[in-house]
Formats: structure tokens, C-alpha cells, sequence
């Protein structure tokens, strides 16, 4: 059936806008991205791309046209299709009928979506709203690993622990009297778990609400349009997989050993032991170390790079590093673990660091180094879907291999976060529900839970560097920042990259006190394009971490206000 090209809207106050030039002509065969039409407003440009392969059957809209929002452009469609029109030619909005030759109407999309996790619950819903009919199948428990067993408890224990901490720390500073505080562990569990049911009863009442039938039990693809649940049969127009990732496990002697646990593990722990070995300084390892040392356990993390935190600007990871350090948690890179030993009920890391063996003593160790795909890769191919070392290989809309089959989330290895899961769901839905989808992941934000946070979003410093990109930078210590001096003694730091020729947002990383809040405003700045100037140009709320922005904003030109000059 044939697709509507129609006017986009650019701003949440634009009405109409004018057709500015058409790129290609009627008759014109077109791949899924080609630029067809450029627009304008009062205020921008903007260019039209085919949403899937076709040609363009006719063009309703001549250049100099003014057309409403959702106004009718054009069609891109087969060959074998005409588009007939009512006695309004004029009309750009819900007057002309595609005529598909051969083909009655469509009926109500059926999708299948296996995976209940932010992925999965998320792209049910959005088909549900656009009309499919929808059925999800989940093999564990709603809400996935992020709502189970990863980011909801996670941040229950980092809240809980961390208010522990600051209690311990700050009460005689704030004045506050109190005899010294202790942390019942059971106690604190328990509240995590009384966060965790409440959200996945919320999601359960979502899909319900929503008339999405919900499967559960394991679901094998059959073929293109067909799902198998425990033996029985769901046929589907379309089916998404959003089966998420599981733990990487480590194969080492002694990786089996009592006492060694995953993330899973982690998260269950009914008492806290005195100390723990956290094998990997990824996300997950550093803040299990942050949290865990805050509630008084002794903490190693062993880290085979040479650096912790990968996806993280360099210059912020140290200024990590150096507060991990002060707060006692002891920081191993360039180190590689070659065993396991119990030994006396305790457990003995056998390490190779710079070349050199030594053994490290815990009580738990905690393997945290990773995760990947969870994905039945001999299944998927039986079925024609291609996959690469375990993911499941997708086009910028999340298609595969076999054109009825989507995959998105932690499944197709693109960006294993639960916010981009979600985003390619609604992508990918809206891709099947309307022929037209929005997604970018120039803009995805990466968000570390530490004492301070830290967040980030675009382009790393080493990153521009390698890019061959001209560039500036602005800093700004929060040590000059009021708000964060109130909240944690002025630690932390903003940094902003910039485009050094129209000053356009390259990158923006932040270490502070709730800094998970405020990366939203970057991630707007940099999908938007804009650039330092408009920055500058905004008011910023004091006394604010916000602010800091502003003040990094102004640095990247030299005049930080509340720093002193170079």
C-alpha cells in the first residue's frame, strides 16, 4: 500500500509550511532515505527522505505550495499502484484514496513482540496505540532485566546506600544529632523489592489497559509470520524481537566457586560481606563498587584495560578514578584475572598486572564484565534472519534480514541501553504502523550512578580527535558552583565540545550531584543542532548545578563568569 510523503511538523507552533523544491520527479524509483522533498518555515529547512523503497506515483504538492501540517505531499509506492483522487485536487489532507490494484483493504496488523522488557512493553504499547493488534510474549517476569534484576533495584540500593553514606558523613557538619547510624541490609532489600513489584503491577496494568494479550512462556520464531509459545501457535503480519542480554560469564579455573556471583547475584545479597572483588570496570562494576563501599564493604575492582569506564571521556574517568580512590576503593587496571582459589572460606583472585602474578583476598566476588545478545542465533537463521557473533544484524529501522521480523534492544548489539530499547521499539513500530519513523542515536544519553553522577551524551573528546574534527572546549569546576557546594563540597566538573567553525555541541559530559537530571538539556541541545552561542544566550535558575552549563558554555569562548581567567 502506498505511503504518504506529508508536510512534517518542525516546531511544537508551526501550522503549515511551503513546498520549497522537489529532488526528485514523479516516476522516479527511490531507495529508503533518499532526499524527495525540501520544505521551509519561517524558521528552517528541512528535507523529506523516502521512508522505504519505492517510487514516487505522483506529487500532489507543486513547489510554492503552502500546505497544513500532516497536509499531503505525495505518494511513494509500486509500480502497480495508482492513486485516485476526489473532486478536490486542491485538498492536501484527507481527500485522496490509494487504489492498490489486485489488493482489498488491509485489515488490523497483527504484531507479536517477544521480550517484556523497556524494549519490548514499550513497542507493545506504541502498536497498540496506533492501532495493531498486539501480543507480547515474556518468559520471566515483565519489565525485563532493567525492572527486575538491573536498573530499577540498582538505583534502589545506590538511593538507599548513598543517603546511608551522606548521613554517616555530613550529619555533625549540617548540624543534625543523631547516634551513629547503622544500615539493615534485609531492610533495605526489602524496600527495593516493594519499588521493583510496584513498577513491573504498573506495567502489567499498562499492557492490559492497552488490549495487549500477554503470553508468557518462551517463544520460538517459526517462520516470517509465526510465533510458538509452548506449543501453541501466534500468527503475526509482524513480529519484533526485543529478547534483550544476559551476563557475560567468565572462563577461568575456579569461576564456579561459592561465593562468586553475577549482577543478579549482587542485587539478592541478603548480608553484606566484609569485602568483595568486582571483576570488570564497566557501568555495572562501578557502581556496585560505589554503592557497596558506601555501606562499609571493602571493594577491589580489577579491570583488564587500562582505564575504567570505556564509553566515558577520558578526562571525566580519571576524576572518577581519583574519588574512587579516596573513598577507599581500591582501582586495578592493566590487570588480568587468571583464576579462582577458595582457601580457608575465603576467595583468592590469581592476577596477571603489567605482567606481573599476585592474588587478591574477598569474601564475594562479583563478575561483572559485560553483557551480550541473548539471542538463539541457530533458531533466527533456520528462519532466514542473519546475525553476527550472537546480535541480530538490523538496518537503521530495525528491520532484518527477513523483512516481517524486527529486532530492538540489547538483541541487536546497537546500544545495549534501556532508553535507546525503547526508542528503537517506537521506531520500529511506527516504521510498520505509518511507513515513517524518527530515530537518531547522535543524541543518546549514558547515565553512571556513582557519588557524584556522571552523564554524558554525543561525541568524546578522543572521539573528535580521532574525527580529524576542529574543536574547542569549555570546563567549568563545580567547585564554583553554590548549588553543588551545598550539595557535596563543590565536586565535579562540566565539560562541553564544540565545533570550532559554527560553535555547533559536539559533546557534553558532566560529573556532579544529579547530573543524571540535567544531561536531558544537552541531549535537546544537541538534537537540535544548536550551538554554544544559544546556550549563552539562555537563563539558567539559580543557584542551580544547571547554571554550571551556561558557565561551560562560556568557557568554551574564554569568559567563565564565576572562574577565574586563564
Amino acid at each position: 500500500m502506498a505511503v504518504e510523503l506529508t508536510m512534517p511538523q518542525l516546531g511544537l507552533t508551526m501550522t503549515e509550511g511551503t513546498v520549497s523544491k522537489w529532488l526528485k520527479k514523479a516516476g522516479d524509483k527511490l531507495k529508503q532515505g533518499d532526499e524527495v522533498v525540501e520544505v521551509e518555515t519561517d524558521k528552517i529547512n528541512n528535507i523529506i527522505e523516502a521512508p522505504e523503497d519505492g517510487v514516487l506515483i505522483k506529487i500532489i504538492a507543486e513547489e510554492g505550495a503552502i500546505l497544513p501540517v500532516k497536509g499531503i505531499l505525495g505518494y511513494i509506492g509500486n509500480e502497480n499502484e495508482v492513486v485516485a483522487e476526489d473532486n478536490s485536487t486542491k485538498r492536501n489532507v484527507d481527500t485522496v484514496e490509494v487504489v492498490e490494484k489486485n489488493i482489498g483493504d488491509d485489515s488490523k496488523k497483527r504484531i507479536v513482540v517477544i521480550g517484556g522488557g523497556p524494549g519490548g512493553y514499550v513497542t507493545a504499547i506504541r502498536a497498540a496505540q496506533l492501532g495493531a493488534s498486539v501480543s507480547l510474549v515474556e518468559e520471566n517476569k515483565l519489565g525485563g532485566t532493567c525492572l527486575n534484576v538491573g536498573c530499577i533495584p540498582t538505583k534502589a540500593l545506590i538511593h538507599a546506600s548513598s543517603a546511608y553514606e551522606t548521613l554517616k558523613r555530613d550529619a555533625e557538619l549540617l548540624g543534625i544529632q543523631v547516634s551513629a547510624p547503622t544500615i539493615d541490609w534485609k531492610k533495605t532489600s526489602t524496600y527495593k523489592d516493594s519499588v521493583v513489584n510496584r513498577l513491573v503491577k504498573g506495567v502489567s496494568g499498562l499492557l492490559a489497559a492497552n488490549g495487549i494479550k500477554v503470553y508468557k512462556g518462551h517463544a520460538e520464531v517459526v517462520d516470517a509470520h509465526c510465533v510458538e509459545v509452548d506449543g501453541e501457535k501466534i500468527e503475526a503480519d509482524y513480529i519484533i524481537i526485543a529478547s534483550g542480554s544476559e551476563p557475560v560469564s567468565l572462563k577461568i579455573p575456579g569461576i564456579d566457586s561459592n561465593g562468586v556471583i553475577d549482577s543478579t547475584g549482587a542485587l539478592s545479597l541478603e548480608e553484606l560481606p566484609e569485602s568483595m572483588i568486582i571483576i570488570g570496570g564497566g557501568v555495572i562494576g562501578i557502581e556496585f563498587a560505589s554503592m557497596f563501599a558506601s555501606v562499609g564493604v571493602k571493594c577491589t575492582i580489577v579491570e583488564a584495560l587500562p582505564y575504567i569506564l570505556p564509553p566515558i571521556d577520558k578526562e571525566i574517568v580519571e576524576s572518577v578514578r581519583i574519588d574512587l580512590e579516596q573513598r577507599g576503593i581500591e582501582v586495578l587496571v592493566n590487570t588480568k584475572v587468571k583464576a579462582v582459589i577458595e582457601e580457608n572460606g575465603k576467595l583468592r583472585v590469581q592476577v596477571d598486572r603489567n605482567g606481573e602474578d599476585g592474588f587478591i583476598t574477598g569474601d564475594k566476588i562479583v563478575v561483572a564484565v559485560g553483557r551480550r545478545p541473548k539471542t538463539d542465533a541457530k533458531e533466527l537463521e533456520r528462519v532466514g534472519v542473519k546475525t553476527e557473533r550472537g546480535r541480530i544484524v538490523t538496518d537503521d529501522r530495525f528491520r532484518t534480514s527477513v523483512p516481517s521480523i524486527f529486532a530492538i534492544g540489547d538483541c541487536n548489539g546497537k546500544l545495549m541501553l534501556a532508553h535507546a530499547a525503547s526508542a528503537q521499539g517506537v521506531a520500529a513500530v511506527e516504521t510498520i504502523m505509518t511507513g515513517k519513523s524518527h530515530y537518531s542515536d547522535k543524541a543518546v544519553p549514558s547515565c553512571i550512578y556513582l557519588e557524584p553522577e556522571v552523564a554524558s551524551v554525543g561525541m568524546k573528546e578522543e572521539d573528535v580527535q580521532a574525527a580529524g574534527i576542529p574543536y574547542n572546549v569549555g570546563k567549568f569546576s563545580l567547585a564554583g558552583n553554590g548549588k553543588s557546594l551545598i550539595e557535596n563540597g563543590g565536586k565535579g566538573l562540566i565539560k562541553i565540545i564544540a565545533d570550532k567553525k559554527y560553535g555547533e555541541i559536539l559533546g557534553v559530559h558532566l560529573y556532579g550531584p544529579r547530573v543524571t537530571e540535567l544531561i536531558s538539556a544537552c541531549v535537546l541541545a544537541i538534537q537540535l543542532e544548536a550551538t554554544v552561542d544559544e546556550l549563552i544566550d539562555c537563563v539558567w535558575a539559580h543557584p542551580s548545578v544547571s547554571e554550571s552549563i551556561g558557565e561551560a558554555a562560556e568557557a568554551v569562548c574564554g569568559n567563565a563568569i564565576h572562574w577565574p581567567p586563564k
